[in-house]
């Protein structure tokens, strides 16, 4: 289903904007006179309408894009070198606030490669794991 059909202007025009008024909190008389040096003749009340359907089905679609891992669950990175069976190997280890360990990453060498691995793993993961309590 589109939820465009129907309307008079183009969906991108639409889109463009339910996204200036969201991005920059300009009134919708500012936004109609943008429209209009654009060549796009449309009422401010029409704008209005739009910002009322559409606002919140953007925010819901790109909330994705926005969350900012830190923000759900901060937590810092940790290197250290540790002996595992009789060989020395590199811990790579995620701690949140509480000393709880997020995710960990063994390897066997010391490079950026590694590091990178583990940043993407943490990343990728998420907040939606339950974390491990570290014992001291």
């Amino acid at each position: 289903m589109n939820p465009f059909k129907g309307r008079h202007f183009q969906r991108d025009i639409i889109l463009w904007a339910v996204r200036w008024y969201c991005k920059y909190g300009i009134s919708y008389r500012e936004l109609q006179e943008m429209l209009a040096e654009r060549g796009v003749n449309v009422d401010h009340s029409t704008i209005y309408r739009w910002v009322q359907r559409y606002a919140p089905e953007m925010e819901k679609r790109l909330r994705w894009y926005w969350r900012n891992p830190s923000d759900l669950c901060p937590w810092h990175m940790d290197e250290t070198y540790v002996k595992v069976n009789g060989r020395w190997a590199y811990l790579y280890r995620a701690v949140d606030s509480r000393g709880r360990t997020v995710d960990f990453y063994l390897s066997s060498r010391r490079n950026s490669k590694a590091a990178y691995r583990f940043l993407g793993k943490i990343l990728n993961k998420g907040s939606s794991q339950k974390t491990e309590k570290i014992v001291r």
